[in-house]
């Protein structure tokens, strides 16, 4: 997502004659060499030396006339730079469950030092404003975005090493599921969907879940219980960690994506399957509304309920072609050159 909001950053200086700087505390250098998104000239990374980028971030706001932070935890960098530059223009980027609960006595201190706070869907801006009493009008929205250079859709065939691999076959449906797996992000769904499946298979018995993303022995070894208490191991592919280049691969080989999160920010795997034309199940209780644009790019259900799963899911499996996304609409809310409008927007 930075990646993303720097190359929007650069692309509108170029336009506008400005210039733009991005600092990072944990990268390197070598991490801005050769990227597609700027650059790497006008990128600094200090490999965690968190001392001297603090001193050397507030030192660079002298010559700035806006500081975009990309997260809560950057705050005493702002907070510094507001004492001793008062009129520069801070922006906070929030993202989900880091800005919504209880905050730390200097976080909450420091807070108001930002001049906006630009959160990732309407979900989450609710959230700051009524958990942190911001006022809305220093609160606004910008959704995430398709990243422009994420692969083309690979086209779906049955018989890839992959689908060989994970013993898929021509006539199966497949269930597609990406994020990590610990006791701690379980608040994705993913449990409940395996619970789900025990009553999908039952009609529906060609039916495969591929639960991709590392995961915690102990949250493995939790699934693995679920699975044999349901008879569902031939029907449960847990794959682990995927790099990046075999997401496309993953996303061709499924029939319908399922997430039924309930701590949300936005989720941009959900705009990401839909740029590979996936049918989506999400929950209606969190940022995933704005992912879904309230229900017109895919299936919101009510997020902990077995029921509500089994029957979305049903209905994608009866007639896929139905729920697939309108890509056109999906473009422009959540491609690139629709950010890029809104980061300027923003700005402006």
């Amino acid at each position: 997502m930075c990646k993303v909001v720097g190359k929007a950053l650069y692309e509108k200086g170029l336009q506008n004659n400005t210039s733009v700087s991005i600092f990072s505390m944990h990268d390197s250098n070598n991490d801005a060499v050769d990227n597609q998104y700027f650059p790497a000239d006008i990128f600094t990374g200090y490999h965690a030396a968190k001392t001297t980028f603090v001193i050397e971030a507030v030192k660079a706001a002298k010559k700035n006339e806006v500081i975009i932070l990309s997260h809560i935890n950057l705050l005493l960098v702002a907070w510094l730079i507001k004492k001793t530059k008062p009129s520069i223009q801070i922006y906070l980027l929030a993202h989900g469950i880091e800005i919504w609960g209880a905050l730390s006595n200097h976080k909450k201190l420091m807070l108001p030092c930002c001049n906006k706070i630009i959160s990732v869907s309407n979900f989450t801006s609710n959230k700051i404003a009524a958990e942190q009493g911001i006022n809305h009008k220093n609160l606004c929205v910008l959704n995430n975005c398709i990243d422009p250079y994420l692969v083309k859709p690979t086209v779906k065939l049955s018989n890839t090493p992959l689908a060989q691999k994970y013993g898929i076959n021509k006539n199966d449906k497949v269930l597609f599921t990406l994020t990590r797996l610990s006791a701690k992000d379980r608040y994705k769904g993913y449990d409940f969907v395996i619970h789900a499946l025990a009553q999908i298979v039952k009609t529906q018995p060609q039916v495969k879940y591929i639960l991709a993303g590392s995961y915690k022995a102990k949250e493995k070894t939790y699934l693995d219980t679920i699975i044999s208490n349901n008879n569902l191991q031939h029907h449960v592919i847990i794959t682990g960690y995927l790099k990046d280049e075999d997401l496309a691969a993953h996303f061709a080989l499924a029939t319908a994506y399922v997430m039924p999160s309930v701590k949300e920010g936005f989720g941009i795997v959900f705009i990401e399957a839909m740029y590979y034309g996936l049918p989506i199940i999400a929950g209606n209780a969190d940022g995933s509304v704005d992912a879904l644009l309230n229900g017109k790019l895919g299936i919101l259900i009510e997020p902990e309920s077995v029921d509500a799963i089994v029957k979305a899911v049903i209905k994608i499996f009866e007639n896929p072609q139905k729920y697939k996304p309108n890509n056109e609409l999906l473009m422009d809310n959540f491609g690139y050159e629709a950010y890029k409008k809104n980061v300027e927007a923003i700005l402006n």
